[in-house]
């Protein structure tokens, strides 16, 4: 009996036309350039300056229309929509409803991921499985960030490394050996206080403290990815192309190193958008494609940390 996998059939990009370069915070922070790119190799982000109150959806829509374009495929034939996000417009109606309603999805099921900046990956594994059990067909996977109206701009440790986007993925039914293979998710409760957004308010700041998050992303990463590959007959050297979390180039490069991978491997475009939290990996799997470095045949592995502290990692077959 073949056995139905979820499938990555295409995948779509929103980004804001603000470019925030570092320049601009050497106008009025105490930092340069090159502090900013040693420490983090963020060059420049994307901002959503003065963005509407519906700007995740919006942003979401945007993403999701665009995959959708990509795969010809209708909004009335999507019958699940899976919104990842920390920066949500309302607590309810999820965003993932306001996206529904600006692409004209009507008959879906749609629901919010709340694992910051996991949420793609723990949505990979709920999209994934609801294709596997029957109970979805044609799934559009949406992560989606507007994180610069959550930042303390006097803050140097937090607003330098985030940038707003989106990125969307459209999952249909695959017998073939193309598909997700497998998934790994894990929380450990005990570090919720390093990385936070405490209240959802006209006062909601984010609150990180660094210096644990970069010790749990640098282990807690690759594990997941050997904890996934285990589930499968692969190890980490069958990987055509790893596309972690784009937090920080420092991390990217150690994850890339403990799984014993050479850069050519591993994809980094942080230097470009910083951390847009849930939207990364799937900003970071279309520039991937678009580069022929996503492939018929390819195994790519995505694996992020967030907040809750939550980690996880999917490996797909295309």
């Amino acid at each position: 009996m073949s056995i139905r996998r979820g499938s990555i059939v295409s995948v779509g990009v929103a980004l804001p036309e603000t470019v925030r370069t570092n320049a601009y915070y050497e106008e009025y922070l105490d930092t340069t350039d090159e502090w900013i790119v040693r420490r983090t190799g963020i060059r420049e982000r994307r901002i959503w300056e003065n963005a509407p109150a519906d700007a995740c959806a919006e942003l979401g829509a945007r993403a999701g229309n665009h995959a959708l374009h990509r795969a010809d495929v209708s909004p009335e034939s999507v019958d699940t929509v899976i919104c990842a996000t920390f920066t949500p417009d309302n607590f309810f109606p999820s965003t993932a409803a306001g996206i529904c309603a600006k692409m004209g999805i009507t008959n879906a099921f749609a629901m919010d991921i709340s694992a910051a900046c996991s949420g793609f990956v723990y949505g990979m594994t709920l999209a994934a499985s609801l294709i596997e059990s029957g109970q979805s067909s044609r799934v559009l996977l949406v992560g989606s960030e507007i994180i610069s109206r959550s930042l303390d701009f006097s803050d140097r440790g937090t607003c330098i490394l985030f940038g707003d986007g989106a990125g969307a993925v459209l999952l249909e039914p695959s017998t073939s050996e193309a598909g997700v293979l497998a998934s790994y998710n894990y929380t450990d409760p005990s570090l919720g206080d390093v990385l936070k957004l405490p209240s959802w308010d006209s006062q909601q700041i984010l609150e990180m403290d660094g210096k644990p998050v970069y010790k749990q992303a640098v282990h807690l990463m690759p594990q997941m990815i050997r904890s996934a590959l285990e589930k499968t007959s692969y190890t980490p050297d069958d990987l055509d192309l790893l596309i972690p979390h784009q937090a920080n180039q420092r991390i990217i490069t150690k994850v890339g190193e403990k799984l014993g991978l050479d850069p050519q491997r591993v994809v980094s475009n942080v230097a470009r958008y910083g951390n847009t939290s849930s939207a990364t990996i799937p900003i970071a799997l279309y520039e991937a494609w678009e580069e022929s470095r996503v492939f018929p045949g390819a195994l790519v592995g995505f694996t992020a940390l967030g907040g809750g502290v939550t980690a996880g990692a999917t490996i797909i077959r295309f």
